[in-house]
């Protein structure tokens, strides 16, 4: 278990639209420099909760707390880096303008800015595409840079929604050694994800179906107990399919 202080802090949230309950009782901490995975399949929950970490949906009973500000709130921006499952891109303008635009939102400039932007392009290996028009992007290549967005301005809590979706097997190691180093320098940092091996790599994961959270703890941990050799058979244990044998 971490001593590091809570960083996140999910206290009861349920999500409701209408009649349908999309999250319910959903409470969890989640400590400083923690890479925590929320892993389940499309439709789960696992966007509205993360959504509402981020501040950009509000809970329907309980509350998020973000360093001990309770969300949504937006002075706590700057201090969130947000990758969407769907890239907001401003497809006529260049990557370049792209990147200097959101880096004027988090207060970047002059020379610090243009560093930042040279160190996130060469992350995703996007240096030689940086005044390509981002409509001539392939889906791959828009997903890196919308990982560069959200890493532009060094946030102290990186936000990750289905990351390395569409980006090639080599570069998904990059993305996920460079994660495991913003960790190891106190980034807390939350991504879902359905693709095992990527949940493996988490510290710790919460398993989410149908709405509910079924499971939480290390990867070797939540195996242990499901006597599991593979984290998507102790979902499939967790999510009850052990019951249908």
């Amino acid at each position: 278990m971490s001593t590091n202080p809570t960083c996140i802090q999910i206290y009861d949230v349920a999500k409701r639209f209408d009649s349908n309950v999309v999250l319910e009782h959903i409470s969890l901490d989640i400590p400083k420099a923690e890479i925590f995975g929320l892993l389940g399949p499309s439709g789960a929950g696992k966007t509205t909760l993360v959504r509402m970490i981020a501040g950009i949906d509000v809970a329907s009973s309980g509350y998020v707390d973000v360093l001990n500000e309770r969300m949504p709130k937006l002075s706590m921006m700057r201090q969130i880096g947000y990758m969407a499952q769907s890239d907001a891109l401003y497809m006529e303008l260049s990557a370049k303008e792209n990147l200097t635009f959101f880096a004027a939102l988090f207060g970047l400039k002059g020379a610090e800015c243009k560093q930042r932007i040279d160190e996130v392009m060469e992350l995703v290996n996007l240096t030689s595409d940086l005044k390509k028009q981002v409509s001539q992007y392939s889906g791959g290549m828009k997903r890196r840079l919308s990982l560069a967005i959200a890493l532009l301005h060094s946030p102290d809590i990186l936000i990750l929604d289905e990351p390395t979706v569409g980006i090639d097997p080599v570069l998904r190691q990059s993305v996920w050694r460079e994660l495991e180093r913003l960790s190891r320098d106190g980034t807390t940092i939350l991504v879902t994800t359905h693709v095992m091996d990527e949940a493996y790599k988490c510290h710790r994961l919460g398993m989410i179906r149908e709405g509910n959270l079924i499971a939480v703890g290390t990867p070797k941990k939540l195996m242990e107990q499901t006597a599991s050799t593979t984290i998507e058979e102790a979902f499939l244990y967790y999510g009850g399919a052990h019951h249908e044998n």
